[in-house]
C-alpha cells in the first residue's frame, strides 16, 4: 500500500467543504474516502490520489493531476447510467487532486463478497455480467475504454427493494483512456497498464487498448465471480501475466450455463472473442430463459453461493472435464396412439428383436474385453487415458496431448519407470475420494485443484490435472480421482514437492522451487538440501528474460535480472552480506517460457544456515 499524504486523516476538511469521516479502502492509486459535504449537508465518496514518494518530482505530480481529471472527466461523461458510479467533482487541495464522487451506501466489491461468502450462481453472475457490459459499451460508444475492469473494481449495492446486492456498479476510471481523442497518455509505454491476472493477451503484448479489451477483462471478472478465483490465478503477476499470454484459462468447474460464455470472452484473438452484442445475448438467455430453454439454462446446486435458497427439483450434473462424455438424458417418448400390431408382424418382430439381442450380448462383451485390462477388467480412466492399472501416489508420466496441444482433451498417459527417466510431464501428486464416477467427474478437477496449490505456488510453470476414473473402471481405480501436476509448457524434468528427497541432483530448473535450499558443487551441479542446515543458496522466485535473449546471453544476463525483479532485500536479507543468484536451464528455452530461477546466496561466498522461511 503506498503511502498517503502527511496530513490525511478522519477529521480533516478537504478544499473547505469536505469533512473526512472514516477510510474506505487504499489501492494502487490512492484512497478513498468517506466524507460529509458540509455545503450539501450530505454524504460523498472522495478519493485521494496518492504518491509513491512523499515529495514526488513535478513530472509524477503532474501526471497524477493529469490523471485524476481524465478518470473524472471519462466518469461524468456516463453521469446518470444506472451501472456506473457517478463522478460529481475533481479538484486540488495541497497539492494533491481529489475526486469528489457518489457514495454507495452498504457496497461491497465482486472480489470482497466472494472471498467472505463464496461464489455466485452462474445465473446470478450472469445478471451482474450483464450491468457490467451495459457500463462499458456505453463508455465504448463514447470512446472511453475502461482498460481495468476487476472484481475490485464492481461494486454491489441494495437496490430501492431493499435486495442486498441489486444494484450492480463499475467505478474505477482511474486508468482509463480515449483512444482516438487524441489524449495524452499518462503511463509510460513500457509499463503494463491494468491488474495483471485480468489483462487482455493483446495488451500484455504491447497492443493498444480496444473495446475487445476490456470484455476480455470481463470474462476473467465473471470467471472469479462463478469459480472463486481468476482464470489466470498464480503466485505472482510476472506468472499471471505469463499464463494469459500462453496458457489456456483453467477449465470452468462451476460455471455451467455461463461456461460458454466465459470461452467466447476469454478467447486470446480478439478478432475470435466474443462480441458486445453476442454476449449480451448469451447472458440474457441465462438470465431470462426463453420458452422451452429452462434445461439448457438451470444450474447445478452445488455451484449455488452459500447464501442461495435452496430450490426443489432435480438439477443437471455439473460439467464434465474434456475427453469424458456425460452420460446421454433419454428423451421423453414421442406421443402416440396405441395401434394393435398384427400377431405374424408381432412374430417378425420377435425373431428381429432376438437376434439384435444376441448380437448386442456379442458386441458388449468383445467391447467390455477391449477397453478392460487382464481377464476383461475395466481401464480404471478409461480408453482415451489408456492406463491399465490406477495411478499410484508418486507415479511419474509421459502425457500425449490430442493434436498436441496441451491441456486441450484428453491426455493418453504413460508411466515412467523412474522419475529421473523421460523426462517426466508431471507426477502424482495427491488423490480425492468420491462416492461415484458422476460424483468424481463434478467435484474431482476442483478438488485436485485445492489439494495441489500449495505446490503450484511454490513452481514457476506447472498446471493442475484431474485424471477422472471411468463410469466402467470407478471401481478399479479404487473410486480415486487422480491429482497430476504436470508442466504447463514442457517436461518438469525430475520429481516435485516432496516426492524429492534430499541430496537429489537437478537436472533440470523446471522443479526447482520456491524456499528451496540448495548446495552447488559447480555452476551446473544444484542439491535439495534441509535448510536447517548447511546450504550455499535459496529459491526466492523466479523472473522471465525476453523472448529475443539466448540462453548463452541468459547465462550471464540471469543475475541482473534477480537482483532486479526478486531482490533478496524484499525477503528480509541485508543487503550488505547477501546477493542475488540465479539459476538457468535448457528446458525454460526449449518451452519458450524462459523463467530463471532466483536465489539469495552470502557475497562471500560462505554456506547459509537456518534462513527457511
Amino acid at each position: 500500500m503506498h503511502p498517503g499524504s502527511p496530513t490525511s486523516g478522519v477529521g480533516r476538511v478537504i478544499a473547505g467543504r469536505y469533512l473526512l469521516l472514516q477510510r474506505l479502502g487504499s489501492g494502487g492509486m490512492g484512497h478513498v474516502w468517506l466524507a460529509h459535504d458540509q455545503e450539501l449537508a450530505c454524504e460523498v465518496a472522495l478519493k485521494e490520489i496518492v504518491f509513491r514518494d512523499a515529495d514526488p518530482g513535478g513530472e509524477e505530480r503532474e501526471a497524477r493531476v493529469a490523471r485524476a481529471r481524465a478518470e473524472a472527466r471519462h466518469a461524468a461523461g456516463l453521469r446518470g447510467h444506472p451501472h456506473v458510479v457517478t463522478v460529481h467533482d475533481v479538484l486540488e487541495h495541497d497539492g494533491l487532486p481529489w475526486i469528489v464522487m457518489e457514495y454507495v451506501a452498504g457496497a461491497v466489491d465482486l472480489k470482497e463478497l466472494v472471498s467472505t461468502r463464496g461464489p455466485l450462481a452462474p445465473a446470478e453472475c450472469a445478471r451482474l455480467g450483464l450491468a457490467v457490459l451495459d457500463a462499458l459499451t456505453a463508455g465504448h460508444d463514447r470512446g472511453v475504454l475502461h482498460r481495468d475492469v476487476k472484481p475490485a473494481n464492481i461494486l454491489l449495492a441494495p437496490d430501492r427493494s431493499g435486495a442486498p446486492y441489486g444494484r450492480v456498479l463499475l467505478t474505477d476510471y482511474g486508468i482509463s483512456v480515449r483512444p482516438d481523442a487524441g489524449e495524452t497518455r499518462y503511463t509510460m509505454a513500457s509499463v503494463l497498464v491494468g491488474t495483471s491476472g485480468y489483462l487482455a493477451p493483446e495488451r500484455a503484448t504491447g497492443g493498444s487498448p480496444t473495446p475487445a479489451a476490456d470484455l476480455f477483462s470481463l470474462g476473467c471478472t465473471l470467471y472469479y465471480g462463478v469459480e472463486g478465483r481468476g482464470p489466470f490465478e498464480r503466485s505472482s503477476n510476472l506468472a499471471e501475466v505469463t499464463a494469459v499470454v500462453m496458457e489456456e484459462p483453467r477449465p470452468a468447474v462451476r460455471a455451467g450455463a455461463l461456461g460458454p460464455v466465459l470461452r467466447g470472452l476469454l478467447a486470446k484473438d480478439p478478432g475470435l472473442r466474443l462480441s458486445a452484442s453476442g454476449a449480451e445475448a448469451a447472458l440474457s438467455r441465462i438470465v431470462t430463459p426463453q420458452d422451452g430453454s429452462y434445461a439448457r439454462t438451470q444450474t447445478d446446486l452445488g455451484s449455488q453461493p452459500p447464501w442461495a435458497a435452496a430450490t426443489s427439483g432435480p438439477a443437471p450434473s455439473g460439467p464434465v472435464p474434456d475427453g469424458f462424455a456425460p452420460p446421454a438424458v433419454p428423451a421423453p417418448p414421442p406421443s402416440h396412439r396405441r395401434r394393435e400390431v398384427p400377431r405374424a408382424l408381432r412374430a417378425v418382430l420377435a425373431v428381429c428383436l432376438g437376434l439384435v439381442l444376441a448380437l448386442g450380448g456379442v458386441w458388449y462383451a468383445t467391447a467390455h474385453q477391449r477397453s478392460g485390462g487382464a481377464g476383461g477388467k475395466a481401464l480404471p480412466y478409461g480408453t482415451a487415458v489408456g492406463l491399465a492399472e490406477p495411478l499410484r501416489d508418486g507415479d511419474c508420466v509421459l502425457a500425449d496431448w490430442p493434436d498436441a496441444a496441451r491441456f486441450r482433451g484428453t491426455p493418453r498417459l504413460r508411466r515412467v519407470a523412474s522419475c529421473a527417466d523421460g523426462p517426466p510431464d508431471g507426477q502424482v501428486m495427491a488423490f480425492v475420494t468420491a462416492a461415484s464416477a458422476e460424483e468424481a467427474r463434478r467435484q474431482g478437477p476442483a478438488r485436485c485443484e485445492e489439494r495441489t496449490r500449495e505446490v503450484q505456488d511454490r513452481l514457476a510453470d506447472v498446471r493442475s490435472l484431474a485424471v477422472v476414473p471411468s463410469e466402467g473402471g470407478f471401481e478399479s481405480a479404487g473410486g480415486r480421482t487422480a491429482c497430476l501436476l504436470l508442466g504447463a509448457h514442457g517436461p518438469v524434468y525430475g520429481p516435485l514437492g516432496a516426492h524429492r528427497g534430499a541430496g537429489s541432483a537437478f537436472t533440470d530448473t523446471a522443479n526447482m522451487q520456491r524456499r528451496d535450499c540448495l548446495r552447488t558443487r559447480t555452476d551446473r551441479d544444484a542439491r535439495l538440501v534441509p535448510c536447517s542446515g548447511p546450504h550455499d543458496e535459496q529459491v526466492l522466485g523466479f523472473t522471465r528474460l525476453g523472448g529475443g535473449v539466448t540462453l548463452a546471453r541468459a547465462r550471464t544476463a540471469s543475475d541482473a535480472a534477480c537482483a532486479r525483479d526478486v531482490p533478496p532485500r524484499d525477503y528480509g536479507f541485508d543487503p550488505s552480506l547477501y546477493t542475488s543468484g540465479s539459476w538457468t536451464s535448457a528446458g525454460a528455452w526449449k518451452s519458450g517460457t524462459h523463467f530463471v530461477v532466483c536465489t539469495v546466496r552470502r557475497q562471500n561466498g560462505g554456506t547459509m544456515e537456518g534462513n527457511a522461511s
